[in-house]
Order: C-alpha cells, then sequence, then structure tokens
C-alpha cells in the first residue's frame, strides 16, 4: 500500500497563510511488473473530509514491462512497474503535484481527465497542444490544485495512444460536503471500478494497421477486457501466445450484506462501450463525470470510454449470497469481428455478514439470473434527460451557435483520418500549438471578432484552433457523418448537455434560436466532460468558456484521436496573451528523444507526394 508520510508544519496552525502540509505517497517499486492488488481501490472509512488545504506529492516511475492482466502476457508501459495506476486521491483545494520520472523506451505525458486546470494549462498533458513529450530518462513535474470540482475522475497518458498500453489511474476528489449534501443516499463503501477494452498487441502496432491506406476506419477489435486490471480467459484458446492464467482470478466484489454501497464506475478503455449490470440488484446513478445528481434508479448502465458513473447498490437480495456483476461489450459498434473475442466480462459481488472473513468462504459460482430485456445494439449514452444536478444551474445565454461536422475521409487508398470540418489534425510534438500561440508577434494572435477561428497563427486544415476574448458562452453542435458513436471530451471544462439527438441534422444558425426555445433550459439540464454523439446524428453542448488556455476538444475513442479527430479552443485569449512559456515546458522540448513513441507520420505511406 501507499505508505503516507505528512510533513507537519512547526509554525502556530492558526495562521491560514502558512504553506499546506505535505503528504508524500511513497511506493515500492516490485522487482518484477505485477497487477495491482484490487483493495488499492477501495477507498478509506476514514478520509478526512476536513483536512486543511494539502499538497499531496506522488513520485511516479515510468517503466516498460510484460504482464498478462488476462493470462496473456503483453508489453506494457507501467507506472511504478505495476498495474493499473495508483490512485490519487485528493480533496477539493488540494494541490496535487505528480513526480513523472520517464525511465520507458518511449516518450510520454499525463493528463488528469476532467480536471480544469484553471491557471495552469501547461498542466493538462495534451502532447502537441499545452506540452511537448516527456523524453525517455528525464523528469516532469506536474503541479495544480484542485478547485471548484469533485467526483470521480481519472488520468491517462495524452500521448499516441499509450493509454492503452498500460498508463492509467483512477482520481478521486472528496468535497467536505460530499456525503451530507452533495450525495443524498448514505452508503456504507466506497470504492472503484474500472472497465476497458484490452489488447494484446502494443497501441503503436495496432495504429500502423489501422491508419494505413484502404483501412475504411476499421478500428482494432479488442481481444478481451479487464475489470480493475484483470480478466480472465483460457489459455488454450491463444495458442502460440505467451499464457499463464495462475495468478489471474474472477474479480470479487466483497459487500456488507444490507447495507448501500457506492461503486465509482470508470471506463479507462479505448474503443468499446460498456453495458454494466448487478443480476437481480437495480441501482440509482448518483454521479457524472463528477457532478453529483439526484438518484435515479437503473438496472443497465451505458458508458463508454472517458465517462464516469458513481452507482448505489444496496445488498438486500434475498435470493443468495454471490451475484454476477456483468459488464458487456457492445459489440454492434465494431466493424469487424473478433473471433477470441468474449463481450462478457464478469466479476463476483459477493455478500459477507459482519462476522465472516472474505477468504473463509469457498468461491462458487453465482447462479443469480440475467434482466430479461435484450442488450442494447445501440452505441448511445445512458438516457441522461432525467439525470438533474444537485447543485443547480441555469445555463447562461450562448453568444454564439457553432456547427463542427464530425466525419472520416476514407477510400480512394487515402489514409484513414479523422475531420472536424475540413480539418484533420496534425500534432506538432516539439512546438505545442500553447507554446506557438506565446510565442507568436500578438498581431497572430489577436482576432478582430470576441469568437472566431484563428487562422492567423495556425493552419487550420491541421489544426483548428477556435479562439475567444473574455469569458463567452459558445453552443457546439456536433454533427457526425460517421456510422460510429463519438464520445466527444472537452479539456479544461464541463458543459451542459442541451441535446442529444437519435437521427438526422442539428439546426441551422437561424433556426437555432426557435430550436432553443423549444428546450426547457430552466429545468438544471446535466453538466459533464464527455458527451456521446451517436453514428449518423447529432449533440448540442452549451459550455461557459470560462478557464483560460488551450484546451483539445476530441473524440475520446482513441483510434478516432489518433485518426486527427481533434480541434482546439484558445479560451480568452486576452488572458493567455500575457503568459509566458514556463522553464521546465521549454526544456523538455529540447531534450533528445523527445518524439518517440508518437503516431506514424502520414509520409510514411507516401513519401511527401500530395502534402500541400
Amino acid at each position: 500500500h501507499h505508505e503516507a508520510e505528512s510533513e507537519p508544519n512547526d509554525e502556530d496552525e492558526g495562521d491560514s497563510s502558512l504553506a499546506p502540509a505535505i503528504v508524500h505517497y511513497e511506493e515500492e517499486l516490485p522487482s518484477a511488473p505485477q497487477l495491482r492488488d484490487a483493495s488499492h481501490y477501495v477507498l478509506s472509512p476514514s478520509w478526512d473530509f476536513d483536512a486543511p488545504p494539502t499538497t499531496r506529492e506522488y513520485h511516479w516511475t515510468i517503466l516498460d514491462g510484460r504482464l498478462n492482466p488476462d493470462g496473456i502476457y503483453r508489453p506494457m508501459i507501467l507506472i511504478n512497474n505495476q498495474f493499473p495506476g495508483p490512485l490519487v486521491e485528493c480533496n477539493e483545494g488540494d494541490t496535487i503535484r505528480v513526480i513523472v520520472e520517464n525511465k520507458a523506451t518511449n516518450a510520454t505525458s499525463i493528463h488528469f481527465h476532467g480536471l480544469f486546470q484553471n491557471g495552469t494549462n501547461s498542466m493538462d498533458g495534451a502532447v502537441g497542444i499545452t506540452q511537448c513529450p516527456i523524453a525517455p530518462n528525464s523528469t516532469f513535474t506536474y503541479e495544480f490544485k484542485v478547485q471548484h470540482q469533485s467526483g470521480t475522475y481519472w488520468y491517462h497518458a495524452h500521448h499516441s495512444a499509450q493509454a492503452s498500453d498500460g498508463l492509467l489511474g483512477p482520481v478521486v476528489i472528496h468535497a467536505k460536503e460530499e456525503r451530507t449534501v452533495l450525495q443524498k443516499l448514505d452508503y456504507a463503501s466506497d470504492r472503484i471500478m474500472m472497465v476497458q477494452d484490452h489488447y494484446h498487441n502494443l497501441t503503436s502496432e495496432l495504429l500502423m494497421d489501422y491508419l494505413k491506406p484502404d483501412m475504411g476506419n476499421d478500428e482494432p477489435v479488442p481481444d478481451n477486457g479487464l475489470i480493475n486490471g484483470r480478466g480472465v480467459r483460457d489459455c488454450a484458446d491463444f495458442p502460440g501466445w505467451d499464457c499463464d492464467a495462475t495468478n489471474v482470478s474472477t474479480p470479487i466484489l466483497d459487500l456488507a450484506a444490507g447495507q448501500r454501497h457506492r461503486l465509482r464506475i470508470i471506463n479507462v478503455g479505448a474503443f468499446a462501450e460498456f453495458q454494466i449490470q448487478f443480476d437481480e440488484h437495480p441501482f440509482y446513478v448518483t454521479e457524472v463525470d463528477g457532478t453529483d445528481v439526484f438518484p435515479e434508479p437503473f438496472h443497465r448502465l451505458n458508458i463508454l470510454p472517458a465517462q464516469r458513473y458513481s452507482v448505489i447498490v444496496e445488498t438486500n437480495v434475498t435470493t443468495g449470497d454471490a451475484f454476477w456483476m456483468r459488464a458487456r461489450m457492445v459489440t454492434h459498434c465494431f466493424t469487424t469481428k473478433n473471433p477470441l473475442l468474449k463481450p462478457e466480462m464478469r466479476a463476483v459481488m459477493r455478500y459477507n455478514s459482519s462476522n465472516d472473513t472474505p477468504a473463509d468462504k469457498e468461491l462458487s459460482d453465482p447462479t443469480s439470473t440475467d434482466w430479461p430485456d435484450a442488450i442494447e445494439v445501440i452505441c448511445r449514452d445512458l438516457n441522461v434527460s432525467a439525470l438533474h444536478p444537485v447543485i443547480p444551474m441555469t445555463p447562461p445565454p450562448a453568444d454564439k451557435y457553432m456547427r463542427f461536422d464530425a466525419s472520416f475521409m476514407i477510400g480512394d487508398w487515402r489514409l484513414a483520418r479523422g475531420f472536424f470540418n475540413e480539418s484533420t489534425w496534425h500534432h506538432n510534438a516539439t512546438r505545442p500549438s500553447l507554446h506557438r500561440f506565446l510565442d507568436a508577434h500578438s498581431n497572430l494572435t489577436t482576432l478582430k471578432s470576441p469568437i472566431a477561428v484563428n487562422s492567423l497563427a495556425f493552419d487550420s486544415r491541421k489544426e483548428l484552433v477556435i479562439q475567444t476574448e473574455g469569458i463567452r458562452t459558445i453552443d457546439l453542435a456536433i454533427n457526425n457523418f460517421d456510422d460510429g458513436s463519438h464520445p466527444f471530451h472537452l479539456h479544461g471544462h464541463k458543459f451542459f448537455v442541451l441535446y442529444q439527438a437519435r437521427s438526422g441534422y442539428p439546426p441551422s444558425e437561424t433556426d437555432f434560436p426557435s430550436f432553443v426555445k423549444e428546450l426547457n433550459l430552466d429545468d438544471n439540464p446535466l453538466r459533464r466532460d464527455t458527451v456521446t454523439v451517436e453514428g449518423y446524428s447529432w449533440a448540442v453542448i452549451r459550455v461557459v468558456l470560462d478557464s483560460p488556455g488551450m484546451w483539445a476538444f476530441h473524440c475520446h475513442n482513441m483510434w478516432h484521436a489518433e485518426a486527427g479527430m481533434v480541434m482546439q479552443l484558445l479560451v480568452r485569449g486576452d488572458v493567455v496573451r500575457k503568459w509566458k512559456v514556463g522553464d521546465q515546458e521549454r526544456a523538455v522540448c529540447g531534450l533528445e528523444g523527445v518524439t518517440t513513441g508518437m503516431r506514424p507520420d502520414d509520409s510514411i505511406w507516401f513519401g511527401n507526394f500530395g502534402k500541400s
């Protein structure tokens, strides 16, 4: 477990101007790669919600290693030689400091998904946007204050598709009023459940195949799924692979009987949507992407990559004391079939009476029954229109309505490239867009309009940058011309989900005002950071752009983001123009090996033909 050591302040505790206490989370690195014990993801019941603001310092060593989360050994990129990564847990108002020492072969970066980073845009971890990759044999320190948000988040590499090679873990931010005001149901235990698709090959190999010409945007189909980093497969199904399943077993949720339990479910995968259920147990959804909501009952949970939901399960069913938890991939969204994939993963939810120790019980397979209704065949979000935030907020009126067409250009021996309008993102790893903006002459960064595309400082065909001056509110319509569903994520902000359509096209600019009038915006709409737009459909979000910086807006299907389905919002240019690139951020860009691990450049297939 983490050893947390505090450094007490010697001076009088009454003076609030003192530097916060520092808690160091030191971890012994195991000598060989290993799976992190599941107990790391059960939150401590003795957490101090009222602790004074604290700096929580983590030391992470990034290493290459071979590991077998489901029995099959594969090369992985690990934090502290373990998978999944360590829990980052803090209170609102704390400062997080993560010292990342990269001892792996390739460069990397870490993005804290859903954190506002208000005032610390350079700590957002987005390669080519806010930072250069952290080169091998170098160290980079992330430090930021967690403000005005709480709930369930996660972190992952934001360099190529490395997250699916093992660089990921959970983040929990506690609010003082978490159990008194924000969560309307009381619960006896609190834990994290990460679900993900899992590939037996390195993402760099899969990307080469996926992006090459005439692949028709056929995303790599996973080989398996994992729950908190574990999944069980029979080695006999994978002849020729190095496989050892002796230390891999079905995940177990030991829950005290007759009580309510909070599970913070995170889809940390690359591509697959999951439908999650607990046999014979309906549950309440009480949090969505860090927004506490009034409890609503469901019996299956749809969760797309990068989304988070807290559910409250009550252990009061009398038909048995062990039940299946099922996490099923919605395979209808896969363009090809993987004959080795078993789309349903399972964990055992086991009731414990207070005097049992879990080791005393022989584990036999549950005999619980599935829900009778059919499994989802469309990739789409949970119906969130019924979910309303506990802290109500009425969306302020929007200053502008903007429409973006999300599409793939494929066929005719073209590369699989994802587009927003006419733009497909090509990142510049050694000169991130934020740095170029700060280094540019002000006549390239000052626009005549308060909300506009900046095509002076950026080539919009390769980097679509929407720039705002002052705090602006925009309505963003995403029109999906692709058959696949896209979970879209905006860095640095949460947004109001105004409307998610099932088909058709978003309204034109002239029709939009009357469309908005029809929506009941006083009804306290959901605020989240990752929203799904169904295939051949559209959605509208309203976002108050108040966190200054250069923020990615991209599809969180990792393959689509790597294919270029990324744009950027340069928010509050009036504030950002006064910034300078920090010394650490500048230095990391010049290091040897900074460009290792990048996705393949288009020229490897075409030479330099057709490069405009």
